[in-house]
């Protein structure tokens, strides 16, 4: 029995002290590794000279994994085919350079990975990391560095690419255009940019936000800025005042009509528009109507007609100086039918708004004795209706604060282009708010410059009032909803009371934008009281 005892204490104590090995051996936590990925050595050696193979592999201290690569990565001078980068989409402790393209002589080449690389634990990203070597005997070391701005945006939220093209005997005006660029770099922060490994010469300086990160400037789909003057290295470093971005106005260009439904054709351009208009120069009946409208942001003019029994009609499209003549083949049977809108969304009726009547198709007639408004207890208010546009009527009436208001449509009351009456009756219901439940803003603008401005006052991206001014001059915004606000001043310096974009081949910068600082958030029974000083610099 002794011995059985002796037996049963000591394989109990090996199972005790197995028990506390296992637990040893499966620690349950510890400090976070919030440590990014460390470069251990790289072949060749970072910063080589006299470079001349293809294939670079840069070994780390960990695990790492390469994340939008394709969208971070930015070799300078560009490469006409990408380099082959592996392992991707799996963990390694190295990243496989491997070159498809013939290096240029003497030429330092820098390769920016923003922050693709991350170890493969916890996503710790190597901000910034870079490999450069060069072609010939040194290192090129000259800086430049600058900012960059969206002329009509006022908070930074885009990366963009900036380029910097050689000024030699191969250098144009077009080369944006055509050939990638001699060094390129992004914005950090959204908003700055530093060249680094430049060699000594003259520059030029440019920035796209880019559809495709090809480094090709394509002004459809582009925006571009540049820099106006040549900036001359070898200077140690060069930072240059900043670089405003801007979507230019495409030349107009007519492409053709094309029926839509009957008695509705659609006239399609592309570019800048001004005064476009359509003119029948077929043969029709002597009651012949027509309308034409250009769809804003849309590219395209719709024209109303009376339906006619033709196969096609002939046009002259001008704009400008710009004359076009164009056959549309009528094939389509159906009218489109008559629908009828109110500008009011859902029942607020703001004190300061018009109430407005849309309609799909041009009005030729309407009846203001099927319209009737009474107010809350049910007695007539009364309306004018005023024909604003050949779609839109306007109901006119004296608003009061905190009313409600019942408008009703009855059939028949609105008679199209194509003889069709609205049919069933429309009723609208609405509601005004106290004078308390608005807020406002009274602005002292103070012009230190000559030329007049634009103050716009902007809710929802969308311009809610605008003034011109030629002097200094103080702005009371009124009855204005709760919401955020943002106020700008646009330098009219061509003094056409529009805001001009730039051109690049004409040299011609966008026409200054002014933000204040602060975003207003307006508040009920409140005023708002500022000071916006327009000064002479630039930008």
């Amino acid at each position: 029995m002794k011995l059985y005892k002796q037996l049963f204490f000591i394989v109990f104590s090996c199972i005790i002290l197995l028990s506390g090995c296992a637990r040893k051996g499966s620690p349950s936590g510890g400090p976070k590794d919030e440590t990014a990925p460390i470069m251990v050595i790289a072949k060749p050696a970072y910063e080589s000279l006299n470079f001349d193979g293809e294939n670079i592999r840069i070994y780390f201290d960990e695990y790492i994994i390469l994340r939008d690569l394709n969208k971070k990565l930015i070799v300078s001078p560009p490469f006409k085919n990408p380099p082959l980068i592996t392992p991707q989409g799996t963990p390694s402790k190295y990243i496989n350079i491997k070159i498809l393209d013939t290096l240029k002589k003497n030429t330092t080449y820098t390769f920016n990975f923003g922050d693709a690389i991350l170890d493969n634990n916890e996503n710790n990203k190597l901000e910034n990391f870079k490999y450069v070597f060069s072609t010939g005997d040194f290192i090129d070391s000259l800086t430049v560095s600058g900012s960059v701005i969206d002329i009509k945006e006022k908070v930074k939220s885009k990366n963009y690419n900036v380029l910097l093209y050689k000024v030699d005997s191969t250098f144009n005006d077009s080369i944006i255009y055509k050939r990638k660029p001699d060094y390129v770099t992004k914005t950090i922060d959204s908003l700055n940019f530093k060249f680094t490994n430049v060699s000594d010469g003259d520059y030029r300086v440019f920035a796209l936000e880019e559809e495709t990160s090809d480094y090709l400037f394509n002004s459809k789909l582009d925006q571009v800025g540049f820099f106006e003057g040549t900036i001359s290295l070898p200077k140690d470093s060069v930072i240059i005042k900043p670089i405003i971005l801007f979507k230019e106005d495409q030349p107009y260009k007519f492409k053709r009509g094309k029926e839509l439904s009957k008695g509705k054709i659609n006239f399609g351009f592309t570019g800048k528009q001004k005064d476009m208009k359509v003119e029948v120069i077929s043969k029709v009946p002597a009651d012949f109507k027509a309308f034409s409208k250009v769809l804003k942001d849309k590219d395209s003019l719709i024209y109303w007609h009376t339906p006619i029994k033709a196969d096609s009609l002939n046009f002259i499209v001008t704009n400008n100086n710009h004359k076009d003549t164009t056959r549309v083949k009528l094939r389509k049977k159906k009218i489109d039918s008559l629908t009828v809108s109110s500008s009011i969304r859902g029942s607020n009726l703001h004190l300061a708004d018009t109430l407005f009547i849309n309609t799909n198709n041009p009005i030729v007639a309407f009846d203001k004795t099927k319209f009737s408004l009474v107010d809350a207890d049910t007695v007539a208010v009364n309306f004018e209706i005023k024909e604003i546009d050949f779609n839109k009527l306007a109901v006119l009436f004296e608003k009061k604060p905190n009313s409600k208001y019942n408008l009703e449509i009855l059939p028949k009351a609105i008679e199209d282009l194509y003889k069709v009456q609205s049919k069933d009756t429309i009723r609208y219901t609405l509601n005004t708010k106290e004078i308390e439940d608005y807020g406002s803003i009274s602005l002292n603008v103070v012009k230190e410059i000559e030329e007049p401005i634009i103050i716009e006052l902007i809710m929802d991206k969308k311009v809610v009032s605008s003034t011109y001014l030629k002097t200094s001059k103080k702005i009371d915004f009124t009855l204005l909803e709760p919401k955020k606000y943002t106020i700008r001043a646009i330098v009219d310096s061509n003094e056409n009371g529009v805001w001009d974009t730039g051109s690049y081949l004409l040299k011609i910068q966008p026409e200054r934008i002014i933000y204040f600082p602060e975003v207003i958030e307006m508040r009920a029974n409140w005023s708002f009281n500022e000071t916006l000083t327009i000064k002479k610099e630039h930008y």
